[in-house]
């Protein structure tokens, strides 16, 4: 039996079954040619990996770490570097891990991630093929002496491109399971939940544009919970500030 490149790409992005449409559709967002985005960052990193350059700690994520450089890119100073890819799933970031994580060897990586795996923007996605993909990230960076600092999912009532979508049962069952595992593993619990969630599932009024991705302000918020985290983990990344 032959396995041709659409059987292989339906696999690793988790889709068992695609049309016509849905072919259409990797195809628009570049995921035909490199479905996990390795080549979003190839330059940026073969230039820092060149420079010699020292990095503390790489933020490996979708559209929401992705947008924390955009709307304050002053977060990433030096050290710092963001790595996230807007609609990306856990099984993407796990194919670039390598490439945007360890390659670079920083001394810790910030992972936040399942906001897509919930959607299904690569397929139908169970809980347990997302753990599994944290599962291998973290063993990963264990491997290559990372510190892994694994984040919760931000709160969200819907996602405004999957309409009718249950997200806050999932995305609730995902956070109780990252907390465990960071427990069971050693890595460090980074919990937005207190800055960010409303109190039923959904982010409090003004720190989101469209119920998913922060503002400026919910960004501010999120700092407030790492900042104190990266002092104590990397307490001499500021003299290179």
């Amino acid at each position: 039996m032959s396995f041709g490149r659409r059987d292989f790409l339906a696999g690793a992005l988790g889709s068992a079954a695609l049309g016509g449409d849905a072919w259409q559709d990797l195809a628009e967002r570049g995921l035909l040619k490199d479905p996990a985005g390795l080549g979003r960052y190839r330059a940026e990193n073969e230039r820092l990996r060149a420079s010699g350059a020292p990095v503390d700690i790489v933020f490996l994520g979708d559209s929401i770490t992705e947008g924390w450089k955009a709307k304050r890119p002053g977060f990433f100073r030096a050290g710092r570097l963001c790595r996230g890819i807007s609609g990306q799933t856990t099984p993407q970031m796990l194919l670039r891990f390598m490439a945007d994580v360890v390659d670079l060897r920083p001394r810790a990586v910030h992972i936040m991630a399942g906001t897509n795996d919930v959607a299904g923007n690569t397929g139908p996605m169970t809980p347990e093929m997302s753990e599994d993909n944290f599962r291998a990230m973290s063993a990963i960076a264990r491997q290559h002496r990372i510190k892994v600092l694994l984040a919760s999912i931000p709160p969200a009532a819907c996602f405004p491109w999957r309409p009718g979508l249950e997200t806050r049962r999932p995305i609730a069952a995902l956070n109780a399971w990252l907390e465990a595992f960071a427990r069971e593993t050693g890595a460090i619990w980074v919990d937005y939940r207190s800055v960010l969630d409303d109190g039923t599932g959904a982010m409090r009024p003004g720190l989101a544009s469209d119920g998913v991705h922060p503002t400026e302000a919910g960004y501010d918020a999120m700092a407030t919970v790492i900042e104190p985290v990266l002092a104590r983990l990397l307490p001499h990344s500021r003299a290179r500030s």
